[in-house]
């Protein structure tokens, strides 16, 4: 079996042995993490932290989460909204004129946390590059036509939604997202989580290695509905400098499952962890007001999405591209998180990896 380092309380033993299974199995390199109560009773990791197993993946080992990078964004909204400064009901335009454009000026702040703005993507082609220029990017969000009226249908925002929300949380507070986030969020509670890379933590960054599947054109999908992914993104796209600098806040994160687990354990405790407060009781519990329920017009399944969080029976969560994933229970005051660098593709929102690691973490509160 697999060699796995670092803490595990025994009751979550059955983590340790799910996250062993992993890498003898799929995983090149993973962690896991399980928060109970704000504390970590599962800090864990094992394999290497790249393709040819050369380099051991270290307890400061970091990775590109991809789209578990939009919880975070959520939390900043959430944050933003619990002090006042951020009316979640409120007409996006009241915060960002311009973005009333084209039919959207009652399009509200909750329809861009939940997917239901009708901008799952750039009308105009987009290069990779493009996503580097965030006043580009976002001010062609604000000049388009919505694809329905918002709040309507839901249409999973695989990039726009870091920009809208980034945008939003830009002109209230003065500042990009990811520093906003390395301010209040990440500082406040020393997690390693960063939007936005900066360059003297790239020798601790674990290279994404794309599904073995299609290693050669790893792509994120298009649909039928939506037609093909635009910009086209690839996985390599990932492990570029100017990725890692362009703080996307949709997929841009970089961290490992103990700092996901050590930012969204302030969502499972009342918004208080580690003598950190972030956010009341109530602000936490939007997280889970649900905003939709039904078909996703983009991702083709039956979705319930809360305030920038998917709703998954009893807790909340999301996954990013290739198998990451970070759940929340609320009423358990859990947080479980697993980051990997190598991603699978099986054609659904997450692998059973992931799965396994939460299933076990529930196995642990019944012993």
């Amino acid at each position: 079996m697999a060699e796995v380092q670092g803490v595990c309380d025994k009751r979550f033993g059955s983590v340790r042995d799910a996250l062993a299974a992993s890498l003898d199995r799929d995983d090149v390199g993973a962690s896991a993490a399980v928060y109970l109560d704000g504390e970590p009773v599962v800090d864990i990791w094992g394999g290497y932290a790249d393709a040819d197993r050369t380099i051991p993946w270290e307890r400061d080992t970091i990775t590109n989460v991809w789209s578990v990078t939009k919880t975070m964004a959520a939390l900043c909204a959430l944050i933003l909204a619990d002090r006042g400064d951020l009316d979640l009901t409120a007409p996006v335009a009241r915060y960002w004129p311009e973005f009333a454009a084209a039919g959207k000026e009652e399009t509200q702040v909750r329809h861009l946390l939940a997917h239901t703005a009708g901008l799952p993507t750039w009308d105009e082609p987009m290069a990779v590059e493009d996503l580097y220029d965030w006043p580009a990017a976002t001010a062609r969000l604000a000049a388009q036509v919505p694809r329905w009226p918002p709040g309507t249908l839901a249409g999973y925002q695989a990039l726009t939604q870091g920009y809208l929300v980034g945008e939003v949380v830009r002109r209230v507070t003065g500042r990009h997202l990811g520093t906003f986030f390395a301010e209040e969020v990440a500082g406040p509670l020393g997690a390693d989580f960063h939007i936005g890379l900066p360059a003297e933590h790239d020798h601790r960054v674990a290279p994404v290695i794309a599904p073995p599947s299609s290693p050669a054109d790893s792509r994120f999908a298009g649909t039928a509905a939506m037609g093909p992914p635009n910009p086209a993104i690839q996985a390599s796209d990932g492990n570029t400098v100017a990725w890692r600098r362009a703080g996307i806040p949709s997929a841009g994160g970089y961290g490992n499952a103990r700092s996901v687990g050590a930012v969204q354990s302030v969502l499972a405790c009342g918004g208080t962890v580690r003598g950190v407060r972030l956010l009341s009781a109530a602000g936490c519990e939007r997280a889970r007001e649900e905003q939709y329920r039904g078909h996703d017009q983009v991702l083709g399944v039956s979705m319930r999405y809360g305030m920038g969080y998917g709703i998954f029976g009893s807790y909340l969560g999301w996954g990013g591209w290739g198998g990451s994933l970070m759940m929340v229970d609320i009423d358990a005051r859990l947080t479980v998180s697993y980051v990997m660098n190598q991603m699978l593709d099986h054609g659904s929102l997450a692998d059973d990896r992931a799965f396994e690691i939460v299933m076990a973490a529930y196995d642990g509160l019944t012993v």
